[in-house]
């Protein structure tokens, strides 16, 4: 997970970001890797349209935009 971060904190990549917040419900995110530490992502979130910041420790998983109706 840490390799996809770094590149994509390097990049325009977006990525797709499931996790769980604070009151244990999942979410999911369009993000933009802004930065990556040992126990964080700083992000713009497409979903929010806010900067926001992700704990590792909550993400579920973390990828490439899925389209939809592509297998």
């Amino acid at each position: 997970m840490s390799g996809l971060l770094k590149s994509a904190a390097g990049s325009s990549q977006r990525l797709e970001l499931v996790y769980i917040n604070r009151d244990n419900q999942l979410s999911q995110r369009i993000i933009k890797v802004l930065a990556v530490t040992e126990s964080t992502i700083k992000a713009y979130c497409y979903t929010k349209r806010q900067f926001r910041t992700f704990s590792l420790e909550n993400v579920l998983s973390i990828g490439p935009i899925r389209r939809r109706g592509v297998c």
